[in-house]
């Protein structure tokens, strides 16, 4: 069974920063694609980040480039989303996601999600 976990919401001054990990299981993490997606309430679903296969390339969504940066630990079976210079706008629950595919922004595409964590971000 493939399972996507991730950790390290909470809650945070703006301006400050949170790492989120995702750890990923029963796939073969080194050949897929990771993303990172975000949906607030009353808001769509939005592409926040992705991450190709090892020293592949990164994706982010124009309204976090600059602030967050992506990576992964292809020996830990793991993905990271460092997210530095929080805004309130920020506030959401992140759910990372993996896919063999080759399109990045796009959710449909993915094959596999994790459950979502919260990060709240306050003034």
């Amino acid at each position: 069974q493939v399972t996507l976990v991730e950790s390290g919401g909470g809650l945070v001054q703006a301006g400050g920063s949170l790492r989120l990990s995702c750890a990923a299981s029963g796939l073969t993490f080194s050949r897929t694609t990771m993303g990172w997606f975000r949906q607030a309430p009353g808001n769509e679903r939005e592409f926040v980040a992705a991450i190709r296969k090892s020293d592949g390339n990164t994706y982010y969504a124009d309204s976090v480039e600059g602030r967050f940066t992506i990576s992964r630990d292809n020996a830990k079976n793991a993905m990271y989303l460092q997210m530095n210079s929080l805004k309130v706008e920020d506030t959401a629950v992140y759910t990372c996601a993996a896919s063999y595919g080759i399109i990045v922004r796009t959710a449909t595409v993915y094959d596999y999600w994790g459950q979502g964590t919260q990060v709240t971000v306050s003034s």
